[in-house]
């Protein structure tokens, strides 16, 4: 046995054993034991976070596995809609092209033949970690089978009329070029000016009715004014009118409560086209929405001389004429309001009203609450069963459509000929992008070779649609959105399981727990809950494990912009998977972030050294008649009862903790008393000759044992030289100590 582990030469060695072996397929036998792996972006490196998942997931895999249970941990990447197009999108503007200079269907060949490139590194990673993972279910979101089972479950929806298609307002980000659900836009408190316009009071020559604004640039498109009339001050305007101060039209001033009326001067400008609260009011008052911005980020044609220009210039060049005629009042330089902002690329996000299909979630979001009243799903993690419940309670129907290529398309047709105002954008085959209705493009194009240029299509609001998994004919164009990527995963513990084989669903669903980090619970966990249950009547899983954020030792959000990013392959090839597997899960708490720097794994390299010193210890006392350059000599035992009963219950101590999932304190637990108890006292009681080595070494074994789910590869590295009984007996594959 050589006198120090050395994690590089072995670890591979040992994977390669397990893997072989067969010990990462589940038993016939035993209780179903079932985690299903968070699936990460198929072409993106994993980041410290994902070895916090990989190091908890495993270590209850590997215990259940040991215990006897029937165990599968079924593993998969995401194809990651908008983040996969957006890293593609960049990569294309290095070599100074766009997704605009491609068909829909050649764009997305180029990004799966990209992803394809990228997509092992993320298997190898977690492999290098120890991930012990069922790599025959491996599944991927865009697999035939799982783009299929997608499909089918928005064609159930639609048949029991929980799926329509309307024209909301949605949060659109021209950079990215998609809508985005609520859940996904970043709110950040910005400073902006805020201008105080001048709109002329009508009949009343010289008189203003002020208004405050920090969006000059659609005044053009504004519809009314409004005040809340509840207000004293302002309630005498009611029903009079001003002109517009762009266009000179007149406009209404209305009456509704949700204007605040200590915000800016109490009366409000509405842009229903643009703002939300806006937005409900025209619904509620039936008011015209005017279109100011278009889905690239420039000024409509309603907007005259500005128009074409992006939104930042338009609102200076606005800015500045509406000084020159006098009609800005004053301008509060440094106004603070929160923004809401793109979650990928931290663009402004842009209301804008687009037809989209929604599912109606109230039936989906009730059966997730009754789940969580009825503790078929228990949340571990401080205060994220209230927040989970507040989501629940307050969800707004999902905006599931999505204006990118990347990604399941959505299984929806509109007739050519009964709907001929849809408007097309696509590339003809001389390379020319072309953008116009239907009508007018088919008097110069075949309908072939606008299907074949394809980019994007956008029906009006109300228009005829097929849903379909083929084409209905041959006048049918398909629509262009593509699933929100939290659709197709949402459905993630039923397709993973339903697409292998029916019989492996009965025996493995409701999945034991579902292990990922508390920021995603709103994204992720909370639709699973609603779709899975809606397509099995069951909850996807028992239990769910919410970690927290891995952060640098001072507490800092890791940021590429900061410098502090860990990356966790560095770390595993500097010192050990075993070392940082143990750094993650030391102290890690559900729902609380966890400090993680480099030191702290440093000290945890000296811990997998502290296994393999202590196992070599057995192995010369078992291979040697000399022991430090003592004689030795067999010792009547003194202290074993006490010693076995310590052992015991030390077992005992750390499978309640894992049976509780508390992966943090069975790891601190284990950890205190094989360093602290069996090395620095019971490997000294030895050498005092108050303990037999029969005694020592099977109580090292089960320690080897009861260390295993934490530092697996140190462990059997050890269990290998000292406690196989042949090549074929290997420590992962061994029972867990009896209690």
């Amino acid at each position: 046995m050589n006198t120090a582990y050395n994690s590089t030469e072995s670890e591979e060695t040992l994977y390669k054993k397990w893997e072989d072996s067969g010990a990462f397929q589940p038993k016939d036998s035993g209780e179903p034991f079932t985690i299903i792996m968070p699936p990460p972006n198929a072409n993106d490196p994993l980041h410290v976070g994902h070895a916090l998942f990989v190091a908890i997931e495993d270590m209850l895999v590997r215990y259940h596995r040991m215990k006897g249970d029937s165990t599968v941990w079924i593993p998969g990447t995401d194809h990651a809609g908008i983040e996969t197009q957006f890293v593609y999108e960049k990569k294309l503007a290095k070599d100074g092209k766009s997704r605009f200079d491609f068909d829909r269907e050649t764009l997305y060949q180029k990004i799966w033949d990209y992803v394809e490139q990228n997509s092992g590194g993320a298997v190898t990673q977690m492999k290098r970690l120890g991930a012990s993972a069922d790599w025959s279910r491996f599944t991927f979101t865009l697999d035939p089978l799982v783009v299929d089972f997608v499909v089918d479950t928005f064609i159930k929806l639609h048949t029991d009329k929980l799926v329509y298609r309307e024209e909301k307002l949605v949060n659109y980000c021209v950079k990215c070029g998609t809508g985005y659900s609520e859940l996904e836009i970043e709110y950040e408190e910005r400073i902006d000016p805020l201008y105080y316009i001048k709109y002329p009071l009508h009949g009343s020559d010289g008189e203003f009715v002020t208004v405050a604004t920090v969006r000059p640039e659609p005044i053009f498109a504004d519809t009314h004014l409004a005040v809340n009339p509840t207000g004293k001050t302002k309630q005498h305007l009611i029903g009079k009118q001003v002109e517009n101060p762009l266009t000179g039209a007149l406009m209404d001033i209305i009456s509704d409560e949700f204007v605040d009326p200590e915000f800016g001067t109490g009366v409000v400008k509405l842009t229903p086209a643009h703002d939300a609260n806006d937005f409900l009011v025209a619904q509620k008052h039936g008011l015209p929405i005017n279109h100011a911005v278009t889905m690239w980020g420039k000024m409509t044609e309603n907007a005259g001389a500005f128009a074409g220009l992006k939104v930042a210039e338009a609102r200076k060049q606005i800015v500045e004429l509406l000084a020159a005629k006098g009609l800005i009042e004053k301008v509060n330089e440094k106004y603070s309001h929160r923004v809401g902002t793109c979650y990928r690329c931290h663009s402004v996000i842009e209301p804008l009203p687009l037809p989209q299909f929604f599912i109606s979630v109230g039936p989906l979001t009730k059966r997730a609450l009754e789940s969580l009243d009825k503790k078929e799903t228990i949340i571990h993690g401080a205060g994220r069963d209230k927040i989970l419940r507040t989501w629940l309670n307050n969800l707004k129907d999902w905006n599931v459509s999505r204006q990118i290529v990347w990604g399941i398309r959505l299984p929806v047709w509109y007739d050519t000929q009964s709907n001929p105002n849809i408007s097309i954008t696509f590339v003809t085959r001389s390379g020319e992008k072309v953008r116009g209705t239907l009508e007018l493009l088919l008097k110069d194009y075949s309908l072939g070779e606008i299907k074949d240029g394809l980019q994007s299509l956008i029906a009006p609001n109300r228009s005829e649609f097929v849903i379909s998994k083929v084409s209905p004919g041959e006048n049918f164009l398909q629509e262009t959105d593509t699933f929100d990527t939290w659709f197709s995963s949402g459905q993630w513990t039923v397709v993973t399981l339903k697409t292998k084989s029916e019989s492996e669903f009965e025996k493995y669903y409701p999945t034991n727990v579902m292990e990922t980090g508390y920021d995603i619970l709103p994204f992720w966990v909370m639709r699973m809950m609603m779709l899975c249950i809606y397509l099995t009547d069951a909850t996807p899983f028992k239990e769910v494990y919410l970690h927290g954020l891995v952060r640098d030792e001072q507490g800092r959000k890791m940021s590429k912009s900061v410098g502090n990013v860990i990356n966790p392959i560095d770390l595993v090839e500097k010192y050990g998977a075993d070392a940082l597997r143990m750094a993650l899960t030391m102290s890690t708490t559900p729902g609380q972030d966890n400090n993680i720097g480099e030191s702290k794994v440093k000290g945890m390299r000296n811990f997998s050294n502290k296994i393999w010193n202590a196992t070599r210890y057995i192995y010369e006392l078992r291979n040697s008649e000399m022991v430090e350059g003592r004689k030795y000599v067999e010792t009547s035992g003194a202290r074993d009862d006490e010693f076995n009963t310590k052992v015991a219950d030390v077992s005992r101590e750390v499978t309640e903790f894992l049976e509780k999932l508390k992966p943090g304190q069975a790891a601190e637990a284990i950890y205190g008393h094989f360093w602290h108890w069996f090395c620095d006292e019971m490997i000294e009681a030895h050498k005092k000759g108050e303990l037999s080595t029969e005694a020592l070494s099977g109580g090292m074994e089960i320690f080897l044992k009861l260390l295993h789910p934490f530092a697996p590869f140190v462990t059997e590295a050890a269990y290998q030289e000292v406690f196989a009984k042949d090549e074929n007996d290997l420590l992962i594959s061994s029972s867990w100590p009896a209690l």
